[in-house]
């Protein structure tokens, strides 16, 4: 080796050690995060664009496996809007929205279990058993997780949620599952309606007392004046959110009053993330810095040691073995 290779190979050598130390350092960061988040619930609002793109969708899957195995226990409640009018389009049905709702008459309604029931939440199910048999895919119908009542007559088949029942989310967890939960919940009349996923996120994370509330989206989170993006908002209280509700976008709207319904119950944290970044979920959670929006508690009534170390149990026998 001549004495160029040989300086040649202890560059290569030290470059790589410095990316290993980079590596290593990123993981010490994360590590009071993870002590912080193990052992603990986090319901994770997937829709809009950050779900259209196969590639982002199968990495947002694998981010949330990752959170699983150190520990976490998620729960994810997605929509799936984008297919729906696509499909209501295609087979001739109108696209209507009425104050940030979508007109849900009972031709529509069908469309809407359609997707959510048949195609994304089958989609999000299987891209996480891909890594092992660890998800399972429901609907608020099942063991009536969500009830609800008709919002409006205009609005047709679309409902305002009065009650989560915890049993089945809560076996599910307890046998290390993670719950995917389409937003369709269950009448008195026992008619399926259409809720809004962002509200249903809020109501199942309020109800299951979750350690954290996030919703992946396709904007950076809360900015102060939209228009102008160095104005993005890392952290606000619970009441500085309420009073942004009256200059928000509609789609915004949901988002905030859900996270301000989980807030209100006694979730420590929500969090309004960009989806469409890859490893978004990560960085927000394991990072000082994060990458979206953190709303909490005006008491900022937040104490590591409130959190229970994580029993990971059988969940290895749930991981392929190749993975």
């Amino acid at each position: 080796m001549t004495e160029e290779e040989r300086l040649d190979l202890l560059a290569n050598i030290r470059a790589a050690q410095a990316e290993s130390l980079g590596l290593a350092e990123v993981l010490i960061e994360a590590l009071p995060w993870i002590k912080q988040s193990t052992g603990n619930t986090m319901v994770i609002k997937y829709g809009g664009a950050a779900m259209v793109d196969d590639q982002l969708r199968a990495d947002v899957m694998k981010d949330i496996v990752l959170m699983k195995i150190i520990g976490i226990k998620p729960i994810i409640v997605h929509g799936g809007g984008n297919d729906i009018s696509e499909l209501s389009i295609k087979l001739g049905l109108p696209v209507e929205f009425k104050d940030g709702m979508r007109v849900s008459p009972p031709e529509v309604m069908e469309i809407v279990k359609m997707v959510l029931l048949g195609k994304v939440n089958q989609e999000l199910v299987a891209q996480l058993n891909a890594h092992g048999h660890l998800a399972v895919g429901l609907n608020g119908s099942d063991g009536h997780i969500m009830k609800a009542k008709k919002a409006s007559e205009e609005l047709g088949m679309v409902g305002t949620i009065t009650n989560v029942d915890t049993t089945l989310l809560n076996d599910l967890i307890n046998h290390d599952y993670i719950p995917v939960i389409a937003s369709v919940a269950v009448g008195e009349d026992g008619l399926a309606y259409n809720v809004n996923a962002d509200l249903a996120a809020g109501e199942i994370a309020a109800a299951v007392g979750a350690h954290k509330i996030i919703f992946l989206t396709d904007v950076d989170g809360l900015y102060a004046d939209f228009e102008d993006k160095s104005s993005l908002i890392f952290r606000l209280k619970l009441s500085e959110a309420k009073a942004m509700l009256a200059n928000v976008s509609k789609g915004m709207i949901p988002k905030i009053e859900a996270a301000l319904k989980a807030l209100e119950a006694g979730v420590p944290r929500a969090h309004i993330l960009n989806g469409t970044i890859p490893h978004s979920l990560l960085l927000e959670i394991f990072t000082n810095e994060g990458v979206g929006t953190m709303i909490m508690a005006d008491d900022e009534n937040y104490s590591p040691e409130l959190y229970k170390a994580a029993a990971l149990n059988n969940l290895a026998q749930k991981l392929h073995i190749e993975d």
